[in-house]
C-alpha cells in the first residue's frame, strides 16, 4: 500500500505505469492539502510547539536543539502512535 499526496510527480504518466506494472501495489492519494491527514505534519506542528520560546544565538544551535528534539520524539513510540491515530486511516495502532 502506497499512500501519496498530490504532488505533480505523484500523478504523471510514467509514475502511473510503474504503478500500473506493479499490480500487487494499491495506491491511494490524499486531498490535494490534507494537513489532518498526514501524521509528520503533526510532528513538525508537536515540534514547532516546543520551540516557541526558544531564542538560539545561531543557525547552528537552533539545529542543534532540533536535532535533539527529534530524536527525542524518535524514542516516544507513545506519541508516535497518537500522530498516526489521530489521522484515523489506522483503527487500532500497533502498541509497544
Amino acid at each position: 500500500m502506497l499512500i501519496w499526496d498530490n504532488v505533480n510527480i505523484h500523478v504523471d504518466a510514467l509514475m502511473r505505469s510503474l504503478i500500473d506494472a506493479r499490480p500487487w501495489l494499491t495506491v491511494f492519494h490524499l486531498p490535494a492539502y490534507a494537513p489532518e491527514l498526514n501524521p509528520v505534519e503533526m510532528a513538525w506542528s508537536h515540534l514547532k510547539r516546543s520551540l516557541g520560546n526558544l531564542a538560539p544565538c545561531t543557525l547552528d544551535d537552533l539545529a542543534q536543539v532540533i536535532r535533539s528534539r527529534l530524536k527525542r520524539m524518535q524514542y516516544r513510540p507513545d506519541l508516535l502512535n497518537a500522530f498516526l491515530a489521530h489521522t484515523d486511516l489506522i483503527i487500532n495502532p500497533r502498541s509497544t
